[in-house]
């Protein structure tokens, strides 16, 4: 079943209306006619609204509320994914992968040893384009909120953007053995924002891990293989997942 996002103010009562970009989806891209069924959500609250299609206009669709599901499928910590900027197309990879995951915001960062450069311009075109990757990878996990894709940030931004969080991890090869990391992970609890750098193919510079220990970041290994930075975020975010909801489920 597809699934949409709307703001608060399209839900009026048992009536649903999709405007923007959605509309044209819906009827040139999807071919949907009056009858189907959708699911819709909006984005400040954790439920699903279950409807079926009414009315398809130029600009709007109309929906009939049929019932009201109320959610649970986001993570119960907020998840932030600091990434160093990669190459390539491989960061669209990364933030869909992410999304899916159950990632709260991603934050590109431009780090020492990143190859890719982005002037102000390319910078805004990027996030545009990212954002949009965010939503499609939102909509397609059933996600009950699209995550953020923040502007690009120096680390030095970056680590003053994650002051904030309780948990801040750095996965480095010079870190202490896995049982360390394992340890610390099984200490995460429900409730607590967690903050995850990770940096771009050469890795981050001596000194950002200096710099970063030196704020209370904690490094962590991801095991005695080097990882691709497309996998080595995705992987903490699976370890994360499954201690904080995976347990309940097996």
């Amino acid at each position: 079943m597809y699934q949409f996002f709307v703001g608060p103010e399209a839900i009026r009562g048992k009536e649903i209306r999709i405007t923007g970009s959605d509309v044209n989806h819906i009827k040139n891209v999807l071919r949907m006619q009056p009858g189907d069924e959708i699911s819709v959500k909006c984005a400040s609250e954790n439920k699903e609204y279950r409807c079926g299609i009414e009315e398809i206009r130029e600009d709007l669709v109309r929906c009939s509320l049929y019932f009201i599901k109320e959610d649970d499928v986001e993570l119960p910590s907020k998840i932030y994914l600091f990434q160093g900027l990669p190459k390539s197309d491989k960061m669209e990879l990364i933030i869909q992968k992410a999304v899916e995951l159950g990632v709260y915001e991603v934050i590109p960062m431009a780090t020492r040893r990143a190859v890719v450069k982005l002037d102000e311009k390319k910078s805004a075109q990027k996030v545009a384009r990212w954002q949009a990757i965010s939503e499609a990878a939102a909509k397609q996990s059933k996600r009950a909120v699209i995550p953020k894709v923040h502007t690009v940030l120096t680390f030095h931004q970056a680590l003053e953007y994650a002051k904030e969080r309780k948990i801040r991890l750095i996965p480095y090869e010079m870190a202490e053995g896995m049982e360390t990391t394992r340890n610390l992970l099984e200490t995460l609890t429900p409730g607590e924002d967690i903050a995850v750098f990770i940096g771009p193919e050469g890795g981050f510079d001596e000194t950002e891990i200096t710099g970063a220990q030196e704020q209370g970041i904690i490094p962590i290994t991801l095991g005695r293989r080097i990882l691709r930075t497309e996998t080595a975020g995705l992987t903490v975010l699976s370890w994360i997942m499954y201690q904080l909801e995976g347990k309940n489920i097996l």
